[in-house]
């Protein structure tokens, strides 16, 4: 991992390079201590690695040590988005992810590594610690609710499920998605991932032979399920609906309303309280301390 320093002091930013060429960004907080947990946010699609800099700096306030990766073709990873070949929840999850936690092993190998996913973010990191389980100590999700269109609301099934058919239909047409819909530009690939778990609430990555469903049903790893009152994207419903997807999970939930304290609550603006919910995540991760 080559590193250099960037506006945050004691902050290090890194690139790891991936079996198939690509570059990914990683910026990390370390503690003085080489055994502290080391805790890697997954970013939202389409949202850059800088924008979670007050989760990190929250994060290692709590006493861990924090990463965060810019996802493949976002922020300053390399090919920038349209410039390299397609890719999808397979590259994201079996090649990426695994080249991330193996630099992060080799630079901190005493440490336990636990993911921080948000929206897209957890999802990824539930498929590689579901796939991969002895190489993560926990899974934290905030904003990270099924996809499926059965999972939302009754009111809003049908507004969901046609959204889905015209991103779908679109990303065929024109072999990528330019943004819209409440979604950011990305690749084709990701968004037909997305599309077919929209539509059949399975996970089934384009060109992957895993069988993700079944390793979620089994996977036994702790679990922190983080929803936001209101949050269009990510409603509770959907987390409930994922929650039971994870039959074997040692799981617990934290619904933040007006009642947690935080006064951004929206879907990624939960990052302006940072300072309020990385000790909850902190004293779960480090003392098994569920929230209250």
């Amino acid at each position: 991992m080559s590193e250099r320093r960037t506006e945050i002091i004691g902050l290090e930013s890194t690139t790891v390079p991936t079996p198939d060429g690509a570059a990914l960004a990683v910026r990390l907080l370390p503690q003085a201590d080489p055994s502290a947990p080391v805790v890697l946010i997954l970013p939202a699609m389409a949202i850059k690695a800088k924008y979670y800099l007050p989760l990190v700096t929250a994060l290692h306030a709590a006493g861990l040590t924090a990463a965060v990766v810019d996802l493949r073709a976002q922020g300053e990873s390399k090919p920038a988005l349209g410039e390299g070949p397609g890719f999808g929840y397979r590259e994201l999850v079996e090649v990426d992810l695994p080249a991330v936690a193996d630099a992060l092993r080799e630079r901190f190998p005493q440490a336990p590594l636990h993911l921080f996913g948000h929206s897209l973010g957890g999802q990824l990191a539930l498929l590689f610690a579901a796939a991969e389980p002895g190489r993560v100590a926990s899974i934290t999700t905030i904003g990270t609710g099924s996809v499926y269109w059965w999972s939302f609301e009754p009111r809003r099934r049908l507004e969901v499920l046609a959204q889905g058919l015209w991103v779908g239909a679109v990303v065929r047409l024109r072999g990528r998605w330019t943004g819209g819909s409440g979604i950011g530009p990305m690749t084709g690939g990701v968004m037909l991932d997305w599309a077919r778990h929209l539509r059949t609430g399975g996970y089934r990555p384009g060109g992957s032979t895993r069988d993700y469903d079944r390793l979620l049903r089994e996977c036994a790893l702790p679990v922190l399920l983080i929803s936001l009152d209101g949050d269009p994207l990510g409603p509770e419903s959907t987390v409930r609906f994922l929650s039971n997807r994870l039959r074997a999970a040692k799981q617990h939930r934290w619904h933040i309303d007006r009642t947690s304290g935080l006064t951004h609550i929206g879907h990624a603006s939960w990052v302006k309280d940072s300072e309020l919910v990385a000790p909850v995540v902190g004293a779960w991760i480090t003392e098994g301390r569920p929230p209250s």
